[in-house]
């Protein structure tokens, strides 16, 4: 057992899948010597040396389509951007590219590669540096989306992602980094597309994902002390899967649900969350679904403002207690 940061599970679970197979090969912007300017693959050029851990231009095209030939020759890369934003820059390489190659080869030629990078707002970044993209890879098919919220998670869910046979997209949430936890020694492997029940509760689900997971947990919390509603909170943990069963077993139980998401609201994971919760599940339900989200707009740099876009744990409690005692 030993403590680690969000930051360092990162590394933990890239170690982990690089000690186990040799064909796994790290490449991003600083990467190596520096360990990642968010720190996250710290180590990793002492242990494996810089034929596994490359150094690369500041291109992210680069980047991205080195990986992709490195993935159909034979390896497993494990590509970094250093911030979700530059998706932006190699997107037709992702969402054209990548994602259809196993589809258009039919099966013939298969793309086992991770893109792991800084996701989400909370630090100040700004507009360009701070929004959540999960949803933006949701929408391709053929890319599978991670995105964990706890220390376990992240070493268990990288390896899952090194694992699998297709692409996979891995956002670590900027705001979690920091997070301590005691993890078991030996190695960690979770199964993705399975949410966890972060928290029991009978009054309502609360769905979320990455680095809203915390804050629902606050807001279950500020609620019971207050003797208000007893919450359950669902950790997603993964989009693509997406585990439906998961959700519709707690409203079921609970007969509403909210969903937290730090995404714009127009076409935010949430509202695919709803509208299966719609077909599936519309008969568990006792009220209106309600989704707490940004605004549509892009995130300020300006502290107050930031703070005010994004849920915040009063925010979720607030809308949940509003919510519950106007349908009472």
């Amino acid at each position: 057992m030993a403590e680690l940061t969000y930051r360092q599970a990162v590394a933990r679970g890239i170690g982990q899948e690089m000690e186990r197979d040799p064909n796994v090969v790290i490449l991003g912007e600083d990467i190596g010597a520096a360990g990642g300017v968010f720190k996250t693959t710290e180590g990793l050029l002492d242990r494996f040396g810089p034929d596994r851990v490359r150094d690369t231009p500041i291109s992210e095209q680069a980047i991205i389509g080195a990986a992709m030939g490195a993935a159909m020759t034979g390896l497993r890369p494990i590509a970094e951007l250093m911030f979700s934003d530059f998706f932006g820059v190699a997107w037709d390489m992702v969402a054209n590219q990548i994602a259809k190659t196993r589809y258009m080869t039919d099966g013939q030629v298969s793309l086992p590669l991770v893109i792991h990078t800084a996701n989400g707002g909370g630090l100040r970044f700004g507009a360009q540096h701070s929004q959540s993209i999960e949803n933006w890879a949701m929408a391709i098919p053929g890319l599978k989306v991670v995105a964990p919220s706890t220390v376990h998670d992240m070493v268990g869910l990288m390896a899952a992602a090194i694992r699998d046979p297709d692409p996979v997209i891995v956002c670590e949430h900027k705001t979690l980094l920091a997070e301590k936890a005691d993890v078991a020694d030996g190695e960690i492997l979770e199964e993705l597309g399975k949410a966890r029940v972060a928290r029991e509760g009978t009054d309502a689900t609360v769905v979320a994902l990455a680095g809203m997971v915390p804050r629902a947990l606050a807001a279950a919390e500020q609620l019971a002390a207050d003797g208000g509603p007893s919450i359950e909170v669902i950790d997603l943990r993964s989009l693509v899967p997406l585990d439906v069963a998961a959700v519709l077993a707690s409203v079921e139980k609970t007969t509403r649900l909210f969903t937290v998401e730090e995404n714009p609201r127009l076409c935010g994971w949430g509202a695919e969350v709803v509208s299966i919760i719609a077909e599936e599940g519309i008969y568990s339900l006792d009220g209106p679904v309600v989704r707490i989200t940004t605004p549509h707009v892009p995130l300020a740099a300006n502290p107050v403002l930031e703070d005010a876009q994004m849920p915040s744990a009063d925010r979720i409690a607030a809308t949940v207690r509003a919510t519950l005692e106007n349908a009472a």
